[in-house]
């Protein structure tokens, strides 16, 4: 008996992994099955009918409209003062030369039927004409003059642009930075370094196509300490302005006079 039972117990536990077996076997050949009764899904989009709204065509980047970079200038200008005043500075007797390099880049839109630019200028060469000796309060002590170098940089600029693509621009531009000079300029108890502010208005005229020329018809030139030492005289002056002007890129949008 206990041989008989032994094998009936081998005979079940056989015919179970044998159907566990086939079980398994049925189970993966279905999966075979519908696998190979699927589209692909390469191809899934070629088998939809072209009324199905599935069936739409891909859009690559080759059929997107090419954005347009925005307008930008290149202009090299000097400057020349004529004249000072007292507005936020006491310096006298003092004129300003600069020759510099500024980028003009259509950044904030439109504004009262202007282009707004970001303004940026480098000016690698400012010349300071100053009495000689002078009191801490900008004020000649000499009649004879010394010329006093330095260089410029003003990163924060706005230029307001009318009538932009016509033959003749008007423009409003201001400009701030930081002025560097070899010297301490105006006064001995001043500092070498300075705030500067710049303000223009002028006209931009068409040469061609690529160039225009700028005429900085009036503007306004101011540095001082800003009262990082206890003397601070600062200077204004006014000014006049000439530069030519490259358009970067695409060439100059024309639409007539």
């Amino acid at each position: 008996m206990r041989y008989r039972g032994s094998g009936f117990l081998y005979t079940l536990a056989v015919g179970r992994r044998c159907t566990a077996l086939v079980f398994g076997l049925a189970l993966l050949g279905g999966s075979i099955a519908v696998c190979i009764a699927l589209p692909n899904p390469a191809f899934a989009q070629d088998s939809l009918p072209a009324s199905s709204g599935l069936a739409a065509p891909l859009i690559t980047n080759a059929d997107r409209p090419h954005k347009q970079p925005p307008a930008r200038d290149l202009t090299i200008e000097g400057l020349v003062s004529y004249g000072h005043y007292h507005i936020f500075a006491s310096g006298e007797d003092c004129k300003m030369y600069d020759i510099g390099i500024e980028y003009d880049r259509h950044t904030w839109g439109h504004l009262l039927g202007s282009r707004v630019d970001w303004v940026a200028e480098i000016m690698p060469m400012v010349l300071l004409h100053q009495p000689t000796e002078m009191d801490m309060w900008g004020n000649p002590l000499t009649t004879t003059f010394k010329t006093v170098p330095g260089v410029e940089i003003a990163p924060i600029g706005v230029r307001w642009l009318w009538r932009d693509g016509k033959a003749i621009k008007p423009y409003l531009m201001a400009k701030g930075g930081i002025l560097v000079f070899a010297q301490k300029p105006l006064s001995n108890r001043t500092t070498y370094e300075n705030l500067s502010l710049q303000s223009s208005v002028g006209l931009q005229v068409r040469i061609n196509e690529r160039f225009d020329l700028r005429l900085g018809l009036f503007g306004d030139y101011h540095f001082s300490d800003a009262f990082i030492v206890p003397v601070n005289p600062g200077l204004d002056v006014m000014n006049a302005s000439m530069g030519l002007t490259y358009h970067i890129g695409s060439k100059n949008r024309m639409t007539g006079d």
